[in-house]
C-alpha cells in the first residue's frame, strides 16, 4: 500500500499552539522547581497571572505534568521575593514558604561553591601549558564550564540579594 499522505486541511493549529504553550509553561514550572531546590516529588501550588479561559483549560495538564498540588489562577501575582517567570502572557509563581535564615545559609554554600569552580576553571585557563597542549575542544569546554558557572552566581547572588 502507498504511505498515507498528510491532509493540511485537517491540521488544528490552535491545539498545537495550546500544546506549544503547554510544554512552555511546564519547562517553566521545572525551572522555577530547580531555582528553589524543591524535590520533584514535593507537590507544591502554583499561582498564575493570565487568561483564565486559556489557564482553567491547561491547568490539570499543567498541575499532573508539573507534579503540583494545585493550579491557582489569578488576575496578578502576589507581591513576593519569590521567583517567577514569564511565558508569552502568562507570570508563574510557586508558592512556597520557606525558611529564610535556613535558604540563605544554604545560597551562602552554594555561592562559595560555584565561586571556587569558577576560580578552578580560570586556573587551568590562565595556565599556558593547559591552553597550548590541551585539544581546542578541552580548552572550549573549560570556557563553556567558566562562563556557565559565571551566569549560576549571578543568579545565586541575585537569590540570596532578595533574601537579605
Amino acid at each position: 500500500q502507498a504511505y498515507p499522505e498528510s491532509d493540511s486541511a485537517r491540521i488544528d493549529t490552535t491545539a498545537m499552539e495550546q500544546v506549544a504553550l503547554l510544554q512552555e509553561i511546564i519547562i517553566a514550572c521545572r525551572k522555577l522547581r530547580s531555582e528553589m531546590n524543591l524535590s520533584p516529588a514535593q507537590r507544591v501550588p502554583l499561582i498564575v497571572a493570565g487568561d483564565m479561559e486559556i489557564l482553567n483549560a491547561l491547568s490539570p495538564y499543567i498541575s499532573s505534568l508539573s507534579k503540583l498540588n494545585e493550579v491557582n489562577v489569578v488576575d496578578m501575582l502576589p507581591h513576593a521575593e519569590a521567583p517567577i517567570s514569564v511565558v508569552g502572557d502568562f507570570e508563574l509563581m510557586l508558592k512556597v514558604e520557606i525558611d529564610v535564615a535556613a535558604e540563605c545559609e544554604r545560597l551562602d554554600k552554594e555561592i562559595t561553591r560555584v565561586s571556587n569552580e569558577i576560580v578552578k576553571a580560570q586556573a587551568k585557563l590562565d595556565n599556558v601549558s593547559f591552553v597550548s597542549r590541551a585539544p581546542a575542544a578541552v580548552v572550549e569546554q573549560e570556557k563553556k564550564r567558566a562562563s556557565d558557572f559565571g551566569t549560576t552566581l549571578i543568579q545565586l547572588t541575585e537569590q540570596r540579594r532578595k533574601l537579605g
